[in-house]
């Protein structure tokens, strides 16, 4: 969610293996993955030590659940002297690595899995804004539908009333009711404080031809 670029794990093995090096002296250290399937899960859960059971088996789940959000992942050990520059000058680890980048998988998110909770609509200056690359400011905002709170998902609608995407919004649907088609300048003064200057960030937008 803090669309972090690593996750880092700190064990007292080196990453992992392809079979428990407490009991199998020759195992060997998987140095990359690409993806988490049965056969690797298999091999970090097939012992009844405490490197499959509770240790191991743990941190593959955490792998699991970073590497789509665009997170890497290193399993390395944590009983060397300053590991995480030992792991920077190559000492063996395991390195999980995503398929993409968090800035991508929190667009997916937001394009894919929030439910918006109302819409804004926006004037053909803000449409082009918006293409370009930039952020939606209040003074582009002609309209707005439904009742939705700080941080909610909102369809952004254009002046002919089509979808253009999503985005999360940084003021309530009453707040930007309030200062829609002004500066943002002049939020202060319309509602004695100011958030931010943008209703939506272009880090939280996403516009429906970037999810194709």
């Amino acid at each position: 969610m803090c669309s972090a670029d690593c996750l880092v794990l700190l064990s007292d093995v080196d990453g992992l293996y392809e079979s428990d090096p407490a009991v199998d002296a020759g195992a060997q250290l998987i140095g990359v993955v690409q993806e988490i399937g049965p056969e690797l899960e298999a091999i970090a859960g097939s012992s009844s030590t405490e490197y499959g059971t509770g240790g191991m088996i743990t941190k593959l789940a955490a792998a699991r659940i970073c590497m789509p959000a665009g997170c890497a992942t290193v399993i390395a050990n944590g009983h060397r002297e300053r590991p995480l520059t030992a792991i920077e000058d190559g000492a063996p680890c395991t390195w999980f690595i995503p398929s993409t980048t968090p800035q991508i998988a929190r667009k997916r998110w937001i394009a894919g899995t929030l439910k918006p909770r109302g819409a804004l609509v926006i004037d053909a200056g803000a449409r082009r804004s918006l293409a370009g690359g930039r952020s939606l400011l209040p003074v582009g905002v002609t309209g707005v539908e439904g009742q939705f709170e700080r941080g909610d998902a909102v369809f952004v609608r254009g002046p002919d009333g089509r979808d253009l995407g999503r985005g999360l919004v940084a003021y309530s649907s009453e707040e930007v009711r309030k200062i829609r088609g002004r500066r943002s300048e002049e939020t202060a003064r319309i509602l004695g404080y100011s958030v931010r200057d943008e209703v939506i960030h272009r880090d939280n937008l996403v516009l429906d031809d970037q999810t194709r």
